[in-house]
């Protein structure tokens, strides 16, 4: 065996075994569900704990699921393993519709929403207490997370459905997080459940990246399905105003990164998926700076030895090495292959039973995302690779 084909053997064990710990992540959360028939039966998503939020489900979480899912989709290369977790993204979605797209004693849709256009009353967050200052509402960034889940939903199964889904529920909240200050459009990053107040005064540090990237993202792929329609019809833009409107209060805020885990997670993140724009590169060479100097070496640190264990948040580090790994996509880069060492240090304990039970849900599924980031990454989705990043 040549040293190549070694090397080549080394790196498909390693990725067997974090697809292992991936469908294991995945099972305490959403399961048990079956991957020996893609004939699910009467299988939904738990409800106790489940995603861990009200009635089982808490949007930021379902969507890791969702998208985790459309990952071992195409991670297991088989027919069956295709068809198995991608009904089971589509059950699990479905279920967040049903859930979070209504009244927390389900008993109507949220406002605006009706049977035909279910997420024109936006989606809860899916807290525990419905009020108070960690209560329920709706977050501008939970929100966008889940519009990617859709629009990944709908590229893997090439059902349109889902963006169309997701264009929806953009249009319908996009207006509810904007507002004025100083005479100038700036937004807020959480507002009640109805969407009639703003919970938040003040706009979350990268809301405004995120609406911009993933409103195209979503308007790109509506576009991409209409030259797939044979009936020849051409329909307008439909987030045109939305995207420039997010355009507008980016050149008034500029970008920067904090030293927090989650920042450093979601800036990365949405830089990769435009790495070309002109507020792309900066932001990005901002965020690989803090990840080299300051997250890695301090997540680097050992787990059970540090004094300051309580104060790190499993969650927190997983977000930032999933950035860092979206990012920098080559395993033999320097911050790639400190991000997994982070995670290394975490596998046993982020899987053990008892550990965390509250944060259970949440490390575990962005755990799994982080050991393989699959379909959070640009491109590895089927028919991504047709769309046009503006």
């Amino acid at each position: 065996m040549t040293l190549r084909q070694k090397i080549w053997v080394v790196a498909m064990d390693r990725q067997t075994k974090r697809l292992a710990l991936f469908e294991e992540a995945m099972q305490r959360v959403y399961g048990p569900y079956p991957n020996d028939t893609p004939d699910l039966g009467s299988w939904q998503p738990s409800s106790s704990p489940g995603a861990g939020g009200h009635r089982g489900r808490y949007l930021w979480i379902d969507a890791f699921g969702v998208i985790n899912f459309i990952t071992l989709s195409c991670e297991k290369r088989d027919a069956h393993s295709r068809r198995l977790y991608l009904e089971l993204a589509r059950r699990l979605a479905e279920t967040v519709h049903s859930v979070l797209g209504r009244k927390r004693d389900g008993s109507a849709r949220l406002p605006g929403a009706t049977d035909k256009e279910p997420l024109k009353g936006g989606l809860r967050i899916g807290k525990l207490d419905a009020d108070g200052p960690d209560g329920d509402g709706q977050y501008h960034h939970y929100l966008t997370l889940w519009m990617f889940a859709l629009n990944r939903l709908a590229l893997a199964t090439g059902e349109a459905r889902w963006n169309d889904l997701a264009i929806q529920l953009a249009k319908a909240i996009h207006p509810h997080f904007i507002t004025g200050k100083g005479g100038q459009e700036t937004m807020v990053w959480k507002i009640s459940t109805d969407m009639r107040r703003a919970l938040v005064d003040n706009k979350g540090n990268l809301d405004d990246v995120d609406g911009l990237v993933i409103f195209q993202l979503l308007q790109d792929t509506a576009s991409l399905f209409d030259e797939e329609n044979t009936d020849g019809a051409e329909n307008p833009p439909p987030l045109d105003a939305e995207i420039e409107q997010y355009r507008r209060i980016m050149a008034r805020h500029p970008k920067s990164l904090s030293g927090d885990p989650l920042d450093l997670d979601m800036g990365l993140w949405t830089c990769h998926l435009d790495r070309d724009a002109a507020w792309s590169r900066p932001l990005a060479g901002k965020g690989l700076v803090i990840a080299r100097d300051r997250f890695l070496p301090a997540a680097q640190s050992p787990i059970t030895a540090s004094r300051r264990e309580p104060y790190r948040l499993a969650f927190r580090e997983f977000g930032a090495c999933l950035g860092i790994k979206c990012y920098e996509d080559d395993p033999a880069r320097p911050l790639h292959e400190g991000a997994q060492v982070v995670l290394d240090a975490w596998a046993g304990k982020v899987l053990m039973k008892g550990a965390g039970e509250d944060l259970r849900p949440i490390n575990l599924a962005m755990y799994a995302a982080a050991l393989i980031p699959g379909a959070f990454r640009k491109g590895f989705v089927r028919l991504e690779s047709a769309l046009v990043y503006r």
